[in-house]
């Protein structure tokens, strides 16, 4: 799912073109005490499983799951420029939204949604944003 939400961003957002990783990048960073370099980067990450409603039918358990994806975007220079910078990060965000919101993998039943969004941090002209999305799938096992 987080490589579909890659994808997702790598094709509809032009701005995150070759700038969209997944967790393991970011934490790579993280380590480093580094920042991605580009303007703008993306890192999408799962962030959290919620289970929901349940049912057991003949030889089948079958529970309905909520999955929240995040998407931390990374904004470089940000104050340096006015509020030109600002409506750039606006408009990204909103792109964001538009290619992953109302999209869903094709084995997964669901589409996802927009959960929140927020900021982050904000230090040294970089503002790191987070989106998280979240999406309905069904877990079905056989016991």
């Amino acid at each position: 799912m987080i490589e579909g939400v890659i994808a997702r961003l790598e094709e509809r957002v032009p701005d995150l073109r070759g700038r969209t990783a997944a967790a393991a990048d970011l934490a790579a960073l993280m380590a480093a005490n580094a920042l991605p370099q580009a303007p703008v980067a993306a890192h999408v990450l799962p962030v959290a499983l919620q289970g929901g409603r349940e049912s057991a039918a003949t030889a089948l358990f079958i529970q309905d799951l909520e999955e929240v994806v995040g998407v931390l975007l990374t904004f470089r220079a940000v104050g340096r420029t006015g509020g030109q910078e600002l409506a750039r990060v606006r408009d990204i965000i909103r792109q964001v939204v538009e290619a992953v919101a109302g999209w869903g993998p094709d084995e997964v039943p669901g589409v996802f949604r927009l959960a929140r969004g927020g900021m982050v941090r904000m230090s040294g002209g970089t503002l790191v944003y987070q989106l998280d999305f979240a999406i309905t799938d069904q877990l079905r096992i056989r016991p």
